[in-house]
């Protein structure tokens, strides 16, 4: 499915391919909450890196999270980068060295109409925040941390493997 995505004030605008379109992951840590989550949780797709197109890369700053593991004295800085817009903040993105060949678009910056899911998976609940009402549906899965199964391997349990 082809997906174009923007930040709010227009200065950057990304276009990419992705086989993962559905909007079904929402991850409550601190940092994707603090980041992009409005409602306590973000949702990231995936999609082909090499198909990444971007107007305005200019304007894109990255952010590297500060990460402090339960009993850890100190914190790491993560090797994902965060890409959002400079001017207005929008959050648009996530591109992990550890694969190269992957681009997590923010569903929130996604232009496209995306399906929707026939199911959520609900991650990190460890780190919600207490304010936050999990809508817990019928065929939900919910994990603490993270669940083994990936945002592809999701996508083709269910068959909704988009071209």
């Amino acid at each position: 499915m082809h997906l174009k995505g923007s930040c709010h004030c227009g200065a950057v605008r990304f276009r990419l391919e992705s086989s993962t379109p559905y909007p079904y992951q929402r991850c409550y840590c601190s940092i994707c909450r603090k980041t992009q989550g409005g409602g306590g949780y973000a949702i990231n797709l995936g999609g082909d890196a090499r198909s990444m197109k971007i107007t305005g890369k200019n304007h894109i700053s990255i952010y590297h999270a500060k990460i402090r593991n339960p009993g850890q004295a100190r914190a790491h800085t993560s090797t994902a980068e965060r890409h959002f817009c400079k001017l207005c903040g929008s959050a648009l993105w996530l591109f992990s060295p550890e694969w190269p060949e992957l681009i997590h678009p923010f569903a929130s910056a996604i232009d496209t109409p995306l399906p929707v899911p026939p199911e959520h998976t609900h991650l990190m609940l460890e780190f919600k925040a207490p304010w936050v009402e999990v809508e817990k549906k019928p065929k939900d899965l919910f994990f603490q941390v993270y669940p083994e199964e990936s945002i592809a391997e999701w996508h083709e349990r269910l068959g909704l493997t988009a071209d």
